[in-house]
Order: C-alpha cells, then sequence, then structure tokens
C-alpha cells in the first residue's frame, strides 16, 4: 500500500527518530528538507549553489527554492510508492505547492501526524540533548524562542489540514517505543497499515 503522510512537531518532540522508523515500518523514504539542503549543498547541484548562498548567510532558504528541491526529491522513482515529509511544508504557502504537486500527480496526502508534546518537557529533552552531545547553543532562552517560532509558524498549518479531517495528533511524550505503538495505531485508524 501506497503511504504519503507528514509528521509535524516541535523542536525535540522526536519526529526525527519516529520519520526513522515509520521509514522502515512503511518502507518509504523519510524526507527531511534540511537533508535535502544539505545533499544539494554537498553535490553542488544548481539548487544547492543557491540554497548555500542563503544558509551561509543564515537566512532562510524561501519557499520558491525550497519548493523546487522538494520537488525535485518527490518526483525520484522511490517516492511514487509514497513517501514521509519532515520539515515541509513549513508555510501555508509551501502547503498550497505542495497541493499542487500532489494534484499533478493525480494523488493527496493520506494523514498528517502532529507529535504532540508539553514545552517544559520539551525544553527539558533539548536541554538533556545539549548536554549529551557537548553543545552549548540549546540553552532555555533560545530553544522557548524556537517553540514559539514553531507555533506561530505552523499553527495555520494544523488547522488547514485539521480542516481537511488528515490530522490526527499523538502525544509524543514517552518512552521511544510507546509512541511509534500510539503512530502506528493512529495511522491504522486511517486504513494506513504498519509492518512490524
Amino acid at each position: 500500500m501506497s503511504a504519503r503522510l507528514l509528521l509535524i512537531g516541535p523542536p525535540g518532540a522526536g519526529k526525527g527518530t519516529q520519520a526513522a522508523r515509520l521509514r522502515d515500518m512503511l518502507r518509504v523514504p523519510a524526507i527531511s528538507t534540511g537533508d535535502i539542503f544539505r545533499q544539494n549543498v554537498r553535490e553542488e547541484t544548481p539548487l544547492g549553489v543557491k540554497a548555500k548562498a542563503y544558509m551561509d548567510a543564515g537566512d532562510n532558504v524561501p519557499d520558491s527554492l525550497t519548493n523546487d528541491l522538494v520537488r525535485d526529491r518527490l518526483e525520484q522513482a522511490d517516492c511514487a510508492s509514497g513517501f514521509l515529509l519532515d520539515g515541509y511544508p513549513r508555510t501555508l504557502d509551501q502547503v498550497a505547492y505542495l497541493d499542487s504537486f500532489l494534484a499533478e500527480h493525480d494523488t493527496a496526502m493520506d494523514v498528517v501526524v502532529e507529535l504532540v508534546a508539553d514545552p517544559d518537557v520539551v525544553v527539558e529533552r533539548l536541554r538533556q540533548r545539549a548536554l549529551d552531545q557537548g553543545r552549548s547553543d540549546d540553552d532555555e532562552s533560545v530553544v522557548r524562542h524556537r517553540l514559539e517560532i514553531y507555533r506561530q509558524q505552523t499553527a495555520p498549518l494544523i488547522g488547514v489540514y485539521e480542516e481537511r479531517g488528515l490530522l490526527v495528533k499523538v502525544d509524543g511524550i514517552g518512552e521511544i517505543d510507546e509512541v511509534t505503538g500510539r503512530i502506528a495505531s493512529a495511522l491504522a485508524e486511517r486504513g494506513v497499515v504498519v509492518a512490524g
């Protein structure tokens, strides 16, 4: 069965961990915009060269360029039977672009999974991760700022997908296996069967 999914949630909610697990369970590629940017920059593709100029300046890569990079990735053969998006779309313009792309390919999103996490728990999780990885850039004020930006940017997207009946909310707090189990159950209720 094909599955086209979007995984959204605040920084520290465990999206990367769950995306890797869902990729293996659904046998579809997990597509992270960050990974796409890095791969194109590394390979010095024309799109990667453009993206690098923005990234080096500390600016967000504009929607138009992000859309082009995602389109290029989604048109690759391994995405024909489905995919899992992580980190895209992030804006309403990107939602509109993704809708248009999927319509061109006579398909649509199946499910949007929102990993819900209490901000205080997320702050502590990221603080611990920063300590474990020896990072000093994830102090509490920085993390709370990132959470606020996420809330401002993502709330409208959540509303759009909720109105379409595609959104499932899953508690992202708990043991990794527990959260994976919750996601698998939520997907099964939507007709997306997750292999063990």
